[in-house]
């Protein structure tokens, strides 16, 4: 999930175990982070069929998301992510206060292939995006993560699709000029809502309370994931892994494995959820088939 820094020593997403280049891998970050080894964890796997609605879930107001901007896109070594300016907030969907933009990330697979985070119903998508915030009364993340409720993070899912997203070629058209880590570039004349579903699609969206997915792994997130999701084309999702880590290998598969519930309670903007996966459909055609095969029987 959140990026506190431009590079963070010590852990990866894939050990490399060379004679000059060891790093710690998701699996052992806790012997080194001890939060990390925390119980209230992210990333999570929903599972649709015990979320809770909850009518306090009631629509975000998304303050300058409609600005234009111009933001430094950097390679920080792990992922790749654009710095937002703080005059971008966002208020409602029981937020206790307002949170203000700090940057904006992504997590993927290698190659276009699976690579989100989080999981609906044990079913991965090829990538995912988290615009990060922060109390409006925070100057910094280090002062945001002291906070149980400092952060709030909105979690976009990503899937392919056939023609290509042009809203994000400006992102896309810019990773070229980020391929090694603490490369930088910057973006012009771009906006948030290029790259997210049209606002009135956001209404519907799962919550609960966890962490940053890399070290130190603060439990300090209010997240939301929306259902609708964003499309690119297989070769815009591909194009991610042109990047470079530290040791010139490919940046791919920079997700986090999902962690235990732990009895934490997931939430819904509705009482019915939409973002059914595969085999639930499969499952419910199923049962829909036996019951009519048994009264026509």
């Amino acid at each position: 999930m959140a990026y506190l820094q431009p590079t963070v020593p010590g852990w990866c997403y894939q050990p490399h175990n060379t004679c000059n280049d060891t790093c710690l891998g998701p699996e052992v970050w806790g012997e080194v982070y001890q939060q990390c080894n925390n119980r209230s964890q992210s990333p999570i796997n929903i599972v649709t069929r015990r979320v809770l609605p909850d009518e306090r879930l009631t629509p975000f107001q998304f303050i300058g998301y409609k600005d234009m901007f111009h933001g430094q896109l950097i390679n920080n070594g792990h992922t790749v992510e654009l710095n937002l300016p703080s005059s971008i907030k966002i208020k409602g969907g029981n937020l206790e206060v307002p949170y203000k933009a700090v940057q904006l990330h992504m997590h993927w697979g290698k190659e276009g292939g699976l690579g989100s985070e989080h999981t609906i119903d044990g079913e991965q998508f090829p990538m995912e995006m988290h615009i990060v915030h922060i109390k409006e009364e925070y100057t910094s993340l280090s002062q945001a993560k002291k906070d149980p409720i400092g952060l709030a993070v909105l979690g976009f899912f990503i899937e392919e699709t056939t023609p290509a997203n042009k809203k994000f070629d400006p992102l896309i058209n810019a990773l070229k000029n980020v391929t090694h880590p603490t490369n930088s570039t910057t973006l012009s004349s771009v906006s948030l809502d290029m790259f997210i579903p049209p606002q009135e699609n956001l209404t519907k969206y799962f919550r609960y309370n966890g962490s940053l997915t890399t070290p130190n792994c603060s439990e300090a997130v209010v997240w939301t994931l929306f259902e609708n999701t964003i499309f690119l084309s297989r070769k815009q999702l591909a194009s991610f892994s042109q990047l470079r880590y530290s040791n010139g290998g490919e940046m791919t598969k920079t997700f986090r494995p999902v962690q235990p519930l732990n009895g934490r309670r997931v939430y819904h903007s509705r009482g019915h959820v939409d973002l059914v996966s595969p085999g639930l459909l499969i499952l419910a055609g199923l049962v829909s088939s036996a019951l009519f095969s048994h009264t026509t029987g």
